[in-house]
């Protein structure tokens, strides 16, 4: 068997497999294929992964393989991998804002990045979508602090602070921030808004398919006709935001929402794309965040946040089952229009083993 050097890393509500790129072979189906033996023990797809590193969830069925940038306006680059839970496939057409947090962390532990006192930041080039995220960690004594007092709601306890800013993501996938060109459009008869920051994703309100928009993921899940009408519309929307034929892609994501029910501005339950979130993805919310505040959208009426005319950023709390999660926009508002700059969110990493996952040949 063939030895290769990981780290894993709970970042955010994720969990994954950390390697760097010269570990991991530079052909990219021989690359796919140590992935899969890595993550389920086979290319043949299992559903349990009991013969694999992964967790036999889409949340901790993931990989980061990172090198240094060969983009000059960034430190490092980072692939994302999506292994497809029993499918015996990987997708890198998204990328993943709750692994992005653990991508620093991962590179001062393995000596790509020399730590500084007290935090090192370094831009990360995303390199399945486009974009560069700048992102500070904790290092006290130049080592990555994972003690803190920062909450993230699908997590327990808490942990250091890891600040992601996210810098030029609008359309980063779609090549535009409404790839329909329209703030709404009618697909199988309900009114979605497709919308891209850093994530495709199509929005539907909940009201619209009969419900609350508080139901909980197993009850979601266990609606076939809900599944199977948001399958189809997914499907039509693909070819609206010219991502294509999306039957077999894990993007666009499918997020209900609804009025809030706490302190947040909406209330989320997002399909991804087929299995419901147990909380929601980093580059999802900021999407979502940034329908808010985008005039005309299916948000309006439903958001409890409406611009004022000298305002320039704005902190936003997006509902999810398990709790909220905050996203800061920087942007500029002129007339009907809105102009993002910049996306920030708070996550937290914690480095769960170093070792050899060791691949059949």
């Amino acid at each position: 068997m063939k030895s290769i050097p990981y780290m894993q890393f709970r970042g955010g509500s994720s969990k994954g497999l950390f390697f760097k790129a010269e570990d991991l072979p530079a052909d990219e189906n021989d690359r796919n294929r140590y992935l899969l033996l890595a993550m389920e023990g086979t290319t043949e797809g299992d559903f349990r992964q009991i013969d694999g590193l992964g967790g036999a969830t889409s949340l901790t069925s993931k990989v980061a393989i990172i090198s240094k940038s060969k983009n000059p306006a960034a430190d490092l680059d980072y692939l994302f991998v999506q292994v497809v839970v029993g499918k015996g496939k990987v997708s890198t057409t998204q990328t993943c804002g709750n692994i992005l947090a653990g991508v620093l962390p991962f590179a001062i532990e393995s000596g790509m990045i020399e730590a500084t006192e007290p935090t090192t930041s370094a831009k990360i080039n995303i390199v399945n979508t486009g974009g560069i995220c700048e992102v500070v960690v904790q290092t006290p004594n130049r080592q990555v602090e994972y003690i803190g007092n920062a909450k993230v709601d699908g997590v327990v306890g808490t942990s250091a602070p890891i600040i992601c800013n996210y810098l030029e993501t609008v359309g980063s996938t779609c090549g535009a921030l409404l790839p329909t060109g329209n703030s709404k459009d009618i697909v199988e008869g309900i009114e979605i808004t497709c919308i891209d920051n850093g994530m495709p994703i199509v929005m539907m309100r909940a009201s619209d398919f009969g419900l609350v928009g508080n139901e909980s993921k197993e009850i979601l899940e266990s609606n076939q006709s809900l599944k199977h009408k948001i399958e189809q519309i997914r499907i039509q929307a693909g070819y609206l935001m010219n991502l294509g034929n999306v039957s077999e892609q894990t993007i666009p994501k499918m997020c209900l929402v609804s009025s809030p029910e706490n302190d947040g501005v909406i209330n989320t339950r997002m399909f991804i794309p087929h299995v419901v979130h147990e909380a929601i993805g980093v580059l999802a919310a900021v999407s979502v965040a940034t329908a808010c505040i985008t005039p005309d959208t299916v948000t309006e009426g439903i958001a409890n946040y409406s611009i004022q005319k000298s305002e320039n950023s704005a902190m936003l709390s997006i509902e999810h089952p398990s709790g909220e999660f905050t996203v800061n926009l920087e942007f500029e508002a002129q007339n009907c229009d809105v102009k993002i700059k910049k996306s920030g969110v708070i996550r937290t990493a914690r480095l769960l083993s170093i070792g050899h996952v060791f691949i059949p040949e």
